[in-house]
Parts: C-alpha cells; structure tokens; sequence
C-alpha cells in the first residue's frame, strides 16, 4: 500500500521488498553462512564497530536457519566457489530471505539452471510459498513458472495475454501461440 518507486534500495529493504538477481553476486572469500549474516544485517555505528571484530553467533544461527528453509543448511560452511550455480541461486534467495521481507522478488530464478537444478529450486520455492512467504516470480521458463505460482500473468511484448491460475492460464490459446 505504499509508493516505493522513488526510494533508494536500501530503503525499499527497510520497506520489506526485496529481491534476488539473475546472476547471483556472492562474497566468494566468505563462506555461504557468512554470505546471509552480512545480508541480514541493519547496520549501526555500534554494530558497525562490533563487526570490526566478526560476525556475532547469532548472526551465524540466522543463516543456518534460512539456509535450512531453502534446503541447503549443509552447505552453511561452503564457500561460493564451490557450489553449483542451482546451489549459487538459493544462496541468493536465502541471503534475500535473511532480511525478512514482506515481500520477495525474484527476477529469473531457474535462468541457466538445467531440469534438475531447476526443478529443485521450484520446490523449495513452492514449499516457501506454502510456509507464507510472499513472491513475486518473474521467469520465461513456463513450465517452471506453472509449477511453481498459485497464480501467473503472461506477458507478451508488455501486454497482458493471460491471468489466473496456472491450470488456467496453460490452456489459453494466447499462451500456447505466445509460448
């Protein structure tokens, strides 16, 4: 219910939205837990200084727990560089949760991942979803889009073609043609 188009990123975070990005962007000298504690932080000069000197246990715990939410909890100690990109990309939805959004955006997800990866990641996403929290999908591979939303809009050429639930939308004639 807010106007959020003229505020500065950390501002629309301090709102509740947040989003992930198509190539995922990870600090690959921390390690995958570390990643989520740096993203969940609201910094003050006192936490500032205090960071100075490592990150705190909690900040840590945190991690794990949203790293268990997207199903990777054992990856906590990895580094980035030792991941899958399927891997790579729910580190990124899990350091976009750390910051407890209202609402999460998720620009291409399943881009680059093959039916495996991709697959995965519409689980953990469907099971997210189902857990309460809120996502704004956007994504071309349709098959992971139908699998995954409770309800999808197509888009072609910036117009709306179709609206509705996915069993719905599947069998509009525009898509089919679109896609």
């Amino acid at each position: 219910g807010r106007d959020v188009s003229g505020l500065r990123p950390h501002a629309r975070v301090r709102q509740g939205l947040c989003r992930t990005w198509q190539a995922v962007e990870l600090f690959d000298d921390l390690t995958v837990a570390e990643n989520l504690a740096v993203a969940s932080r609201q910094p003050t000069v006192r936490s500032t200084i205090a960071g100075m000197f490592g990150l705190g246990v909690d900040d840590i715990a945190g991690a794990t727990k949203t790293l268990a939410d997207v199903g990777i909890g054992h990856l906590a100690r990895a580094l980035p560089t030792e991941l899958s990109e399927g891997q790579r990309k729910l580190v990124g939805i899990a350091r976009a949760l750390a910051s407890e959004p209202a609402i999460l955006c998720l620009d291409e997800p399943a881009a680059g991942l093959d039916t495996t990866e991709s697959s995965f990641l519409g689980k953990q996403l469907r099971s997210l979803g189902d857990h309460g929290t809120p996502m704004l999908l956007i994504d071309h591979d349709i098959s992971f889009v139908f699998g995954t939303c409770d309800y999808v809009v197509v888009l072609e050429f910036g117009q709306v073609i179709a609206q509705g639930l996915p069993h719905v939308v599947r069998s509009d004639p525009r898509v089919i043609s679109a896609y």
